[in-house]
């Protein structure tokens, strides 16, 4: 058995000894995918370097690692992670928090807000709201490629679940706060769907924390369905510490008319890949893709973005970019796939990448496959280092070198930080990216619990 099959089979082993557990807390309907899945991750197994999507991304020292156990919670960690608070004070939002994957409020799993809104756990809403389950869970993440897809498929213990009907436009967004904590390393995965029917508006902001130590492996899986003439955003922004790694897929499937926005901000984190698909399932839709990574020391942040213009006269645009340091290295692959019928299309891609040493090393791969004629489609990527001229111009006016460096540094970050639409939040990562490139930012510097 080669090192491929007995990775994968570790993590089929690990699947065997939880899901009487995993299952016992889920509904029939989402227990139903599980097998299925679990014999599809079998045949593709953990992706290595000779999938295309994978390419500049090892997952050997994350994957590799034997993790004793998958979590599941006890009342002391609901109570634990009850304490947490976020520390963007002027941020006035829906709260949820989820430890390890779990939601962990020990009553009111469910609750709604203003206007028939519901969010809370997506295993206690795949008992209470079967038909929205059933009509959504499963419909748009799926991969022939990725077998990371189809693991969490087969072992998501619990997530989020978020339903905005129809008409309904929510003012305050809801924030998501992923809390990573335990005394020995684990491997865990969660799985959220958000349905946003027609006419209707929600932004989601979801926080990404580790609060102890050890070593920690996440396997997310996010669903999103924005109806006709919705208006949906998502901000994740990642804070946590090397020996964590943390996989993100986010599928966002796009009626008619919908406008829909994704936005990952990595700060910190020892192996980020974020993964996103848009997939544009009716005329006049539009999608914009941001991203930001700043990384240093050993770390690795990968982005890859699938953007899928199915439809006539829809809209994209991606804006990824990068500052990396000492010997960290980053991966941008996005693509743009217009079907033949998708005439009007308009996308665009651009990727652009500081390396501040010599040893910090970033592969950007941005591709376009176009099968209709009447398209205006363009992308770009660039890789180099500070601007000597724009360093020298602000040092003759008076300002040293190092906070030279730091203002041009900043003025890169903020074209991708400027479109996050939630002030407080803008002003937040404004702060906390200042802090990241002075090198004053801790793997947890947004959280209130202080753990060293």
């Amino acid at each position: 058995m080669n090192n491929q099959s007995e990775r994968s089979e570790r993590y089929y082993n690990l699947y065997k000894e939880n899901i009487k557990r995993i299952a016992e807390n889920s509904s029939p309907y989402i227990n139903s995918f599980r097998e299925e899945a679990i014999e599809k991750f079998g045949q593709l197994g953990i992706p290595t370097r000779e999938n295309e999507t994978y390419r500049y991304t090892n997952l050997d020292t994350f994957f590799n690692h034997e993790f004793k156990s998958y979590f599941m919670p006890v009342a002391s960690d609901f109570a634990r992670a009850e304490e947490f608070r976020c520390d963007v004070t002027d941020l006035d939002a829906h709260g949820i928090v989820l430890l390890n994957g779990f939601y962990p409020t020990i009553t009111d799993k469910l609750r709604q807000l203003p206007g028939g809104i519901w969010i809370g756990s997506l295993n206690e809403a795949s008992k209470k709201f079967g038909e929205k389950i059933e009509k959504h869970y499963a419909k748009y993440a799926g991969s022939d490629s990725d077998g990371l897809v189809h693991l969490n498929t087969a072992m998501a213990s619990d997530g989020v679940f978020i339903y905005v009907p129809e008409g309904v436009v929510l003012k305050k967004p809801v924030q998501v706060i992923n809390l990573v904590q335990s005394e020995e390393d684990i491997f865990n995965q969660h799985r959220s769907l958000i349905v946003v029917e027609k006419n209707a508006e929600i932004t989601l902001i979801i926080c990404d924390h580790t609060l102890s130590p050890t070593k920690f492996l996440t396997n997310a899986v996010t669903e999103v369905y924005v109806g006709e003439n919705s208006h949906f955003d998502i901000i994740r922004v990642q804070n946590e510490h090397n020996n964590a790694g943390k996989i993100t897929h986010t599928f966002i499937h796009q009626e008619r008319n919908s406008n829909a926005s994704s936005n990952n901000i990595t700060l910190h984190g020892g192996l980020v890949r974020n993964s996103t698909h848009h997939f544009l399932g009716g005329e006049g839709a539009e999608s914009y893709s941001y991203g930001l990574y700043l990384a240093d020391k050993f770390q690795h942040v990968d982005n890859y973005v699938n953007v899928e213009h199915a439809y006539p006269n829809c809209t994209s645009n991606q804006l990824f970019k990068g500052v990396l340091d000492d010997m960290a290295t980053g991966a941008f692959n996005g693509r743009i796939y217009v079907h033949k019928d998708a005439q009007g299309t308009m996308a665009y891609q651009k990727n652009n990448n500081i390396l501040l040493t010599d040893d910090a090393k970033m592969d950007t791969k941005p591709q376009l496959e176009i099968y209709a004629d009447d398209v205006k489609c363009s992308h770009g990527a660039t890789v180099g280092q500070l601007d000597d001229d724009a360093l020298f111009y602000l040092q003759s006016r008076g300002i040293n070198k190092r906070e030279a460096r730091l203002m041009l540094m900043f003025g890169f970050a903020h074209e991708v930080i400027q479109n996050i639409k939630v002030e407080a939040l803008r002003e937040r990562m404004d702060n906390l990216v200042m802090q990241r490139l002075r090198g004053e930012l801790s793997r947890c510097a947004s959280c209130m619990v202080k753990c060293g």
